[in-house]
Formats: structure tokens, C-alpha cells, sequence
């Protein structure tokens, strides 16, 4: 019996720890969800520019690849459950600071705050992806994850409709965060006490006690590095790709849809992403590991992904905007299968190999900021409509996908 089993059976099973850590996800999908409606409000707001409003998703994920290997050694030092509790803190500091953000009209200050929001959900993630990963059975953790991206996913959702009864797009009157964010801020600090007296045991990974665990040699050899694990280091470039083509659909949708639709109403957009995502991640509960392993569902999807962004980037606007709804589908059962993956066989590095994992993140503020550039410079060159400006800075997904195709294939067996 492992540690996990071990420490889990105390707990008579891990459905309720589970079912904690689920309110966490839905909790980092929110904080990721908002900057769908951010961005066009802000790029109203400030009279930005499309790559300038990318800003917002680059603030929010630059924090990963600072903060991501620190937010390790808080796991380590602290265990899952207290550094969750810093977690939400910290991320509440961040929400309280949007009011003076609007109170000085200063984009930078909005950045800002954005970025310390950023800063608790690397916290947040260094715990909570590992924490579900080792916390069951490994050939089921793609399973379990696909459960917290349906919470994550739903947040996605309800992030954008939620800003959007405070804020206007098309009136963009920046004192009117101060009363969601307040409220966002509020409800951080509750979820923040209340993690503190919620049963969560500390779980450990197979082999990661070297003292105790007389597995520990034979999963982690002679290596004496973290550096040593190449299908770790793979992964983290896997993830880092990954989560820019998860994060750029959601927080492209509505100025994509502006370009289609100029006229109409764009709220509804936003679901379109998140029920391909959740609808994915249902398919994957119902199919990992009794139908498809975690390694085919990977093959799969990453092909899905590649197919589906050449009818966005070929098929005309009208048809080609419910392309990113399928890519959210595709996208849903990468980051449950890279996580067991990546995290594989690390034994007392596992801590470690999970914060350096979550550095990858990052990925989901460069690219989409790429994504800016591309088309603001689409704009300036070429004589066409501006969905088009968006058709051809969507091509990013190509290179992207073919490297997620190599990892499902090939990257992940690399141990040498």
C-alpha cells in the first residue's frame, strides 16, 4: 500500500478532499475567466491597442514563471493545505487592488493587481494540481483532473457574466469595479478561512519519502537533479504551449466576435469555450482509464486541436468562430493527461518537478500576447476585414499543436 492510500484511507477515501479542492479550481477558473471581459473593457477604457489589452493575460500569467519554483518550496515547507491558505490571501490583496486602480484611471496600477492576483494562483496551482494528481490511483489522474476542469471550466463561464452585470464594454466607466472586485475580494478571504478548518490531509507521492520508502531508489535512480528528467522538462514546455491555446480562445472569443458581429450583442459568446471544455472533460471522466489511457486520450485530442484550428483559420468568419468552442473541446483532456505524465516516476523530486511544471503556466499570458502583436501588425499591413486580421494571427495554433502532437507521441517516454 502507498503513502497515498495510506494517508488517504484515515480520511475513509478522497471524495471529500476532492470535492474541496474542486471549489479551489472553480476558484482559479474565475480569476482566469475575468480577463475575457477585462480585456475589451480595459482596451475601451484606455483606448489600447489589441497587442496593449494582451497586456492584461501577460500580467496574470507572468506570475508562473516567477513565482512558480518559490510556490514549491512553500509545498514543501508548508504542506498543500496551509500554502492553499496563503493562496487565496494573497489573490484577495490583488482583487482589493482594483479599486485604487480605477480610483488613479492607471493602466500600469491595473496591471499590477492583476499581477499579485496572478502571484496567488501560481500559489494556488503549485498545490492544488500535484495535490489531485497523487492524491488516487495514477492511472485514474487524468479522471479526477477532468472533474476539477469541469468546475475550472464552468468559472471560465461565469467569470465574464458575472463582471458583466457590473461592467458596460461599450461604456467603460472604470469606478465601476470597485464594487465586484470588493465582492470577489470578500468571498477570497472566506474561502480562505474556510480551507483552514476543512479536512484536507497531506498526501505524498510514491517514493518521495527516500528515508522511509524503499521504492524511492528504483523510481529515482542515480539522478540527483531535477534537471534529470527529460519527459519532466518536456512537459514544462508541453503545459507552457498548452495553456496559451487553452487561454487564447477564451480571451479572444469576444473581440473575435466583434469582428464577425460589430452590431451585436457578445455576452453569449463566451460560453461557447468553456461548454467545448467541459463537454471534453465529461467525455474523459466517462472514457479514462476504462475505455482510453491517458496516453491515447493525449494522441487524440492534440490531432483534434490541430484539425479544428485550420477550420478557424480557413472556414469563413460566421462558421469559423464556433471552431474555438471545438478547440475548448480538444484542449479539455491535454492538461489531465500532461500533469500524471510530466509528474511521472519523479519519487522525491515531486515536489520540485510540480512547481517547475506550473512555471509553464506562463504560456498562457505569452501567447496570447503574441496573438496581439500578430494581429495588430495584420492590421497594418494588409487591406482586409479585421475578422481576417484575426483569421491570420489564429495560425500561432499550428506550431503550437505540433509540438503537443510530439509530446503525446514521443516527448513523454524520454527518461534519458
Amino acid at each position: 500500500m502507498t503513502d497515498t492510500t495510506k494517508t488517504v484511507n484515515k480520511v475513509n477515501g478522497y471524495i471529500v478532499p476532492l470535492a474541496i479542492i474542486g471549489i479551489l479550481f472553480f476558484v482559479i477558473g474565475f480569476g482566469v475567466g475575468i480577463s475575457g471581459i477585462l480585456i475589451p473593457f480595459l482596451q475601451n477604457a484606455f483606448s489600447l491597442t489589441t497587442s496593449q489589452s494582451y497586456l492584461v493575460t501577460a500580467a496574470i500569467f507572468s506570475a508562473f514563471v516567477i513565482f512558480g519554483a518559490p510556490s514549491g518550496l512553500l509545498v514543501k515547507k508548508l504542506g498543500y493545505k496551509h500554502t492553499m491558505l496563503i493562496a487565496f490571501f494573497v489573490m484577495a490583496a490583488g482583487m482589493v487592488l482594483f479599486v485604487p486602480s480605477a480610483h488613479f484611471k492607471s493602466f500600469p496600477f491595473f496591471l499590477l493587481a492583476l499581477f499579485i492576483g496572478g502571484v496567488g494562483n501560481t500559489i494556488l496551482q503549485a498545490a492544488v494540481n500535484p495535490y489531485v494528481t497523487i492524491i488516487g490511483p495514477p492511472q485514474s489522474a487524468a479522471m479526477r483532473i477532468c472533474l476539477m476542469g469541469i468546475m475550472n471550466k464552468a468559472a471560465w463561464w461565469i467569470g465574464p457574466l458575472f463582471l458583466g452585470m457590473f461592467l458596460d464594454i461599450h461604456n467603460a466607466k472604470l469606478e465601476d469595479v470597485t464594487l465586484p472586485f470588493y465582492l470577489v475580494a470578500f468571498i477570497l478571504v472566506a474561502l480562505g478561512i474556510f480551507i483552514y478548518f476543512a479536512p484536507l490531509p497531506e498526501v505524498r507521492a510514491t517514493g518521495e519519502d527516500e528515508e522511509t520508502d524503499d521504492t524511492a531508489q528504483s523510481i529515482t535512480g542515480t539522478k540527483t537533479s531535477i534537471l534529470q528528467f527529460p519527459h519532466l522538462l518536456l512537459g514544462i514546455l508541453a503545459l507552457f504551449v498548452y495553456v496559451g491555446v487553452e487561454t487564447l480562445p477564451m480571451a479572444s472569443m469576444l473581440d473575435f466576435a466583434r469582428s464577425v458581429y460589430p452590431q451585436s450583442d457578445l455576452t453569449g459568446y463566451a460560453k461557447f469555450v468553456p461548454i467545448g471544455l467541459v463537454t471534453g472533460y465529461i467525455t474523459g471522466i466517462l472514457t479514462i482509464p476504462k475505455i482510453l489511457s491517458q496516453t491515447v486520450a493525449l494522441k487524440l485530442v492534440t490531432i483534434l486541436g490541430l484539425t479544428f484550428s485550420a477550420m478557424l483559420i480557413f472556414l469563413p468568419g460566421s462558421i469559423g468562430i464556433y471552431s474555438l468552442g471545438l478547440i475548448g473541446f480538444a484542449n479539455s483532456l491535454i492538461w489531465p493527461s500532461i500533469w500524471p505524465l510530466a509528474i511521472a516516476d519523479l519519487g522525491k523530486f515531486t515536489k520540485t518537478g510540480a512547481s517547475l511544471l506550473v512555471t509553464g503556466i506562463v504560456g498562457g499570458g505569452v501567447i496570447p500576447l503574441i496573438f496581439g502583436v500578430l494581429a495588430d501588425s495584420f492590421k497594418g499591413a494588409n487591406a482586409v476585414s479585421s475578422t481576417q486580421n484575426f483569421q491570420n494571427a489564429y495560425w500561432i495554433f499550428i506550431p503550437c499543436y505540433l509540438y503537443l502532437i510530439y509530446y503525446a507521441f514521443a516527448g513523454h517516454k524520454i527518461r534519458r
